[in-house]
């Protein structure tokens, strides 16, 4: 009877456990969202062809370089914490790139290094972790297409808004020129 009641204790536990981890991840994104500080980042055109990505828009950034004193002192794949600010018109740029987390207060970003320089310009590339915009799948090719457009025409300014907090990132809307993706592509269905 002893080794019943441990079983299902033990079953419990385990249920348990496997509701709370994607509860907390949820939660945690959830915090970002509503707590976060927003950045918006110019995004940069990429090749969006590619039938087995789903439905998804993928994001590449402009500004998403950075120079440091010794790139023989990185590593290509590695963590790092990028601090962030605002230039004049609002938009996020890279301030600095640290292997250490920081301790105080400071805005900053939980990224991995795409590339390290190799040829003495100690330039840095950063991969951020908010490169797909998901939508529902009857508008994904619409946005998709809209998007690669907006990036071909010089006018238009195309960008991501992203809420930060505590080195978490939350990929909230793609802009184009102030105008969600999702209206864009709704007006466009009506039409």
């Amino acid at each position: 009877m002893s080794s019943k009641k441990l079983l299902l204790s033990v079953f419990i536990l385990v249920a348990l456990a496997q509701l709370y981890v994607p509860a907390k991840m949820i939660f945690d994104k959830e915090d970002t969202l509503e707590t976060g500080i927003d950045y918006k980042f110019i995004t940069a055109p990429i090749d969006p062809t590619d039938p087995f990505r789903g439905k998804y828009i993928i994001l590449g950034y402009k500004d998403n370089v950075s120079v440091i004193d010794n790139e023989k002192d990185w590593v290509s794949g590695e963590i790092v914490y990028v601090f962030l600010k605002n230039d004049q018109n609002g938009f996020a740029k890279i301030k600095s790139v640290s292997k250490e987390k920081p301790t105080d207060n400071q805005d900053f970003l939980k990224a991995k290094l795409s590339a390290v320089s190799n040829d003495g310009t100690n330039k840095l590339t950063i991969y951020f972790p908010f490169d797909r915009y998901y939508m529902e799948e009857s508008k994904a090719s619409d946005a998709e297409e809209i998007y690669a457009k907006s990036l071909q025409d010089t006018t238009q300014l195309t960008y991501a808004l992203v809420s930060i907090k505590n080195g978490d990132a939350v990929l909230k809307d793609v802009l184009i020129d102030g105008v969600s993706i999702k209206e864009i592509v709704k007006a466009n269905q009506k039409k």
